[in-house]
């Protein structure tokens, strides 16, 4: 890996931190303004929905742009939006913003969502560069390191936002925003990138090739499977999004939660940096698979009990692994697919994927409520697995996690028996992507 990948790893990483350090910052501070959980439900399904709509367009960007200027349009999106974010704080009263239905409210959220949610055409950029700046021996170990800046820009963001609305408020927060956005911006005119731009295709179909995408995924046998496995297995993860605080704070005080998140986010860090250094094997399709069985496995076991140790290993060790699959599925995406399309694969991996969870989030709420927790509270699980498993409400949502992990892991068990999983694994080791490493 040459001098160039790790100036725009790092180049990213602050973006990233940014961003990220955003959208969380707005988010408490829209609940200690109103003191609405709609309100901060809303602008959740808005960030959600939005990252899940925007990857078809973001990867024809990527794809259509030179590189440096996909990134550069990035930060100079976020950097306005944060800039008329700014000025709409500073110039309305502070008791509009806590009424929860005030339009200066919701276009300040709005507005700084949007900066922040226009970072992913970044993202989707910089797996691209890994392509093309990376040597194709060297590419899952660069995809971890992906994997391991992504996890430190989640635990700063994490650590710091909810101290820099408590002690310095939403003001200096914005100012932070925008210096950081502009040293971005001025290290990324110093930095030297190759072009990576595609020429349009004449079977294009304009600047959202939705088709042409699937298209160049269906060249690859088993490729769109891949992807639409790992769409259904973050419609399970949307499980533990909508309720694993729930059952967190139901064994422990909030200021432990909140410090006991701060320290499982280093399984980001981990699970990139072992990737980064040993790779992901001959096969990371293999490995892919592999990491899911153990997820599942994990998540089979790790409320068994009401215990807050197994619950804090099991997540620890999951966390760990979520950087090898998105390792891999970048790897496998970036062999078999020609340089000139993987913008538009990536962007539309990115928005196929990202719209489950919110939905079985949104879903999932009133299956707890009306059918685990009676189950497990008055209804017939007391008698009959209560003695061992235990009963109350905190069991109901520990038997809906147990049946979510053995749901995923027989679901991850038959795909890797599937005709698309050995047609993909046949073809993963002949494909050789016609691209030049740039030294």
């Amino acid at each position: 890996m040459n001098n160039r990948f790790y100036a725009i790893l790092g180049n990213t990483l602050v973006a990233s931190v940014t961003n990220t350090f955003v959208w969380f910052a707005i988010t408490f501070w829209v609940y200690l303004e109103t003191k609405s959980v709609v309100a901060t439900s809303v602008m959740a399904g808005v960030y959600l929905g939005t990252v899940a709509v925007s990857g078809f367009l973001l990867g024809s960007i990527v794809d259509r742009h030179s590189k440096k200027t996909a990134m550069t349009l990035s930060s100079v999106i976020s950097l306005g939006l944060y800039v008329v974010s700014g000025l709409i704080y500073f110039l309305t009263p502070e008791q509009v913003f806590k009424n929860p239905a005030s339009p200066a409210l919701w276009v300040f959220i709005i507005l700084g969502l949007a900066g922040a949610i226009a970072g992913n055409l970044r993202s989707i950029a910089l797996s691209t560069l890994v392509t093309i700046l990376v040597p194709e021996a060297e590419r899952d170990r660069a995809n971890g390191l992906v994997g391991t800046a992504n996890g430190v820009s989640f635990l700063v963001a994490s650590l710091f936002s909810g101290m820099v609305i408590g002690f310095l408020g939403m003001g200096w927060m914005l100012i932070l925003a925008v210096v950081l956005t502009t040293l971005v911006l001025l290290h990324l005119r110093l930095l030297s990138l190759p072009d990576g731009r595609a020429e349009p295709a004449e079977s294009d179909s304009g600047p959202i090739d939705i088709r042409g995408t699937i298209r160049a995924l269906r060249q690859v046998p088993g490729l769109l499977g891949l992807i639409f496995f790992n769409t259904f297995n973050n419609f399970l993860g949307g499980v533990f999004m909508a309720l694993m605080d729930a059952y967190g704070l139901s064994l422990v005080s909030v200021q432990v939660w909140g410090v006991l998140w701060g320290f499982l986010s280093l399984g980001f860090i981990i699970g990139g940096a072992v990737v980064a250094r040993r790779g992901l094997g001959v096969s990371p399709l293999r490995t892919l698979f592999m990491c899911n069985i153990a997820m599942w496995t994990i998540c089979v076991f790790f409320t068994i009990q009401a215990s807050i140790v197994l619950l804090s290993v099991g997540m620890f060790l999951y966390l760990c692994l979520i950087p090898a699959v998105e390792a891999a599925e970048q790897t496998i995406i970036q062999k078999v697919i020609s340089p000139e399309r993987q913008g538009r694969v990536f962007g539309f991996a990115q928005s196929v994927e990202q719209v489950a969870a919110p939905v079985t989030a949104f879903l999932i709420g009133p299956i707890a409520e009306y059918v685990f927790i009676p189950f497990m509270t008055t209804g017939g699980g007391v008698d009959l697995i209560g003695g061992w498993f235990g009963t109350g409400r905190d069991r109901g949502l520990a038997l809906l996690f147990t049946m979510t992990g053995l749901i995923g892991l027989l679901v991850t068990l038959a795909a890797k028996r599937s005709g698309a999983y050995r047609k993909l694994a046949e073809i993963y080791p002949r494909t050789t992507a016609e691209m030049a490493v740039s030294e």
